[in-house]
């Protein structure tokens, strides 16, 4: 820490808390994350991480880094997945770029990850950040897995390419609402069980819109991705894996993964 003149705290959230720093070397202005957590019995042992992370962007990304950084995403769900881990915090702000060498990592608030079973674990739905959340937890479900990871992935993808959050929700309802303009309001038919979720009630009946709309300039390979990623009914998400192999990631070298 003694790299970094600390200027004034700009965020605090359950684990961490934001500073904005300036590097005493160079004088580049960073954002310092301090993490502190304490060993209980859902969640790992407590690390600390030396990082910092750049300002916002505004410049469209290039599409070979959105696929690029996408399909490393997916890599590491998919690791996630058959170690049997559930990370319950992905967003933007947990995956750290570097920008020389186009690595992708999600980092964690570790101690929010826990590892899954069959039958699934109970996890705690306020955990994920509303802009991220799943509808089924929003919904009030809390036997839930890796197709919740799918639905962060959906939202990342499209932000990256949009530059702005796809569902910027102020609340639950807002949230489920945002949802639903865009992908329609689902029905026990195409989602069952779906009326049984605890906060089921019933909403404004919206029909699908195209998401080519929510994100025109990305190309119809990646729309008919995003649309697997975003599927309401959990069960009909891609799989990580799957995600991998779509035809998207065609024109990607992959060998440098």
């Amino acid at each position: 820490m003694d790299k970094y003149e600390k200027l004034e705290k700009v965020g605090e959230g359950t684990y961490d808390k934001v500073y904005r720093a300036k590097d005493k070397a160079t004088g580049q202005l960073v954002a310092l994350k301090k993490t502190h957590l304490k060993m209980d019995e859902e969640g790992i042992p407590p690390i600390f991480l030396d990082i910092y992370h750049r300002g916002p962007n505004t410049r469209p990304l290039p599409t070979h880094l959105v696929k690029n950084f996408l399909y490393q995403l997916c890599k590491e769900v998919a690791h996630c997945h058959a170690h049997g881990v559930l990370h319950r915090d992905l967003k933007p702000q947990n995956l750290l770029v570097d920008k020389e060498k186009g690595i992708l990592k999600i980092i964690a608030d570790l101690g929010l990850s826990r590892a899954f079973t069959v039958p699934m674990t109970s996890y705690t739905r306020e955990i994920v950040t509303l802009w991220y959340r799943a509808p089924e937890v929003l919904l009030g479900t809390t036997h839930y897995s890796t197709g919740v990871h799918m639905w962060y992935v959906g939202c990342i993808f499209a932000e990256m390419v949009r530059r702005q959050a796809l569902f910027p929700g102020d609340s639950e309802l807002q949230q489920l609402l945002h949802i639903c303009r865009l992908l329609g309001t689902p029905t026990e038919e195409q989602w069952p069980g779906l009326t049984a979720l605890r906060d089921w009630h019933e909403f404004p009946q919206w029909k699908p819109q195209s998401l080519a709309r929510a994100v025109p300039t990305l190309e119809p390979e990646g729309i008919d991705l995003l649309s697997k990623m975003l599927q309401l009914d959990p069960s009909n998400r891609i799989s990580a894996k799957a995600a991998m192999e779509h035809p998207y990631f065609d024109s990607l070298d992959k060998s440098q993964f």
